[in-house]
């Protein structure tokens, strides 16, 4: 097995610091779904660049990170719904993407709360919370 240079390890994990909380969510979500995920900058067809917060080695599950600490804001939901988008948007437009997964931290759940929950569940976006150690289903979590 080959072991990774300090650029390459650097270069996988992108603006996400070893002990990040971006970094230990994508962590534990990865563990969750039984697959790596890592950041990663992709170039899509149209010749666009966009940089998904999380995406496995086959393409198939793209995530986005929502993992705000501290005191809620209400401008936290227009990240969440932001994200939300992107993630429908790449789904349709990354020919190998089967998963979109919204990945967030226990302070943004209440962003959640009525219709954004419901929408995020009739579009078929999967919501994962992050106890700060591992992740599990918005359901599983309430």
């Amino acid at each position: 097995m080959r072991h990774l240079t300090v650029l390459e390890a650097a270069t996988e994990w992108s603006r996400f610091t070893e002990g990040s909380v971006e970094r230990r969510m994508l962590i534990a979500l990865g563990d969750r779904l039984g697959t790596p995920l890592r950041p990663k900058p992709l170039m899509l067809p149209d010749g666009n660049r966009v940089e998904v917060e999380g995406i496995d080695a086959d393409g198939r599950v793209l995530v986005q990170l929502v993992g705000n600490q501290g005191t809620y804001k209400p401008a936290y939901r227009n990240k969440v719904m932001a994200d939300m988008f992107k993630l429908l948007w790449l789904r349709d437009t990354v020919p190998t993407a089967e998963r979109a997964v919204l990945l967030v931290s226990e302070l943004i759940v209440q962003a959640l709360g009525g219709w954004v929950g419901c929408a995020a569940a009739d579009l078929g976006i999967e919501i994962y919370v992050f106890d700060g150690s591992t992740a599990v289903t918005l359901q599983q979590r309430t």
